[in-house]
């Protein structure tokens, strides 16, 4: 019994018109029928409320419904939570009428929109979330838009990203065999000081210093795993994640994978020549299993002490809590260096489960948000298995 008088059937029957109706309509209902939602029915009715509450029915602004002017960061999470929450059938119907009544059916599927449209990293995301929404004659121009964006992570990351992978990984032993190639320049110079001519401003050095060939030192080859969460809330990390991914794949001292989970795990490693493909072959939003992908990236390990995993998610594990934290301990206790960032972006502070961060960071797991121009400086300190200066970070 629920209250006096009324059937467990019956208050759940109640409880689905509620959601259907609104909180407007909580008045119309029994005091004895209204059964507190659980923590997923909530989500669930502010979800509906995006769309259906009364503000957004008569444009107004003033109505008790949820929506108010919901941001783009905002949005794209809402739209990842629809693919939790509902069927396949019931997240298509929102999504065509979240179109029609948020404003964006012009900007979807009107290509002159998207061609004007100024890069944006969380339109980008809503994007990708919505890609199967999008009609023909507005998908290329989806896609140069989702390329345009690449191109500007590009030109922030890649070069720093190279170098710092090859100051963490290609700096090995000295040799004295002379290369031009592997002219170690900071050492040449720090140790010739003494020779500088104030007069002409030139080093005139007694000594150089050469780095090994990179043919003689393949033994030290590193893997770096790239594993990240594709709920909804995590769209503008996936991108960058995604482009990172394929900025490393591109740099031969190191072997890159790039796994994309939510409650399924698939592996994008043979998509990273081309960000943009790599980028639509992510499926944003859906439930989080961050245990099965973690398990799967473990079958990747072949030598620990030169594996690092970064673990792209907000800790909102829906899969095995206990079994995660155990996996992510088993990692670091064989040698890998495990780092888990909550986020990357400028958008502001991660919105994560702080519980699990927590208990990560316990295990002596870094565990942080990361702007994106920090992410070569960190890959750096993590292949050179460096304490993480957090200083700055989330």
């Amino acid at each position: 019994m629920q209250g006096e008088g009324i059937t467990r059937d019956a208050a759940e029957q109640l409880k689905k018109w509620r959601l259907i109706l609104g909180s407007e309509s909580n008045s119309g209902f029994p005091a004895e029928g209204q059964v507190p939602f659980s923590e997923e029915e909530l989500l669930m009715d502010q979800a509906l409320a995006q769309i259906y509450g009364w503000e957004n029915r008569d444009g107004s602004g003033n109505g008790g419904g949820a929506g108010k002017g919901m941001t783009s960061p905002v949005l794209t999470k809402w739209m990842g939570d629809l693919r939790t929450l509902f069927s396949p059938m019931q997240v298509r119907v929102i999504q065509n009428d979240a179109i029609e009544r948020m404003g964006m059916k012009q900007l979807l599927f009107e290509p002159e929109m998207l061609k004007d449209m100024a890069p944006d990293m969380s339109m980008a995301s809503l994007l990708l979330l919505m890609k199967d929404q999008i009609p023909k004659k507005a998908k290329e121009q989806a896609r140069e838009y989702i390329r345009r964006i690449v191109e500007e992570i590009n030109k922030k990351l890649a070069d720093d990203v190279k170098r710092c992978v090859s100051a963490a990984v290609n700096r090995r032993m000295h040799t004295p065999i002379p290369s031009a190639s592997a002219l170690d320049y900071k050492l040449t110079i720090r140790r010739n000081m003494k020779n500088y001519d104030k007069e002409s401003k030139t080093i005139y050095p007694e000594k150089f210093y050469f780095f090994e060939h990179a043919s003689t030192a393949r033994s030290d080859s590193r893997t770096i795993i790239l594993d990240i969460d594709q709920s909804g809330s995590m769209g503008e990390s996936a991108i960058y994640a995604s482009v990172m991914g394929c900025i490393l794949a591109g740099i031969s001292s190191v072997k890159t994978y790039v796994v994309a989970f939510n409650t399924e795990v698939t592996d994008l490693t043979e998509l990273c020549e081309d960000p943009v493909e790599l980028l639509y072959g992510i499926q944003l939003g859906g439930g989080t299993d961050i245990e099965k992908s973690v398990a799967y990236c473990s079958e990747l390990i072949a030598n620990p002490s030169k594996t690092t995993l970064f673990l792209v998610t907000d800790l909102c594990e829906n899969g095995n809590r206990a079994g995660l934290l155990q996996r992510l301990d088993t990692l670091k206790g064989s040698g890998v260096t495990v780092v888990v960032l909550l986020a990357i972006s400028d958008s502001g502070k991660p919105v994560y489960d702080h519980q699990m961060a927590e208990r990560i960071a316990a295990m002596d797991i870094p565990c942080f948000g990361c702007p994106p121009d920090k992410l070569p400086e960190l890959l750096e300190q993590a292949l050179k298995h460096r304490a993480l200066d957090t200083t700055g970070l989330q």
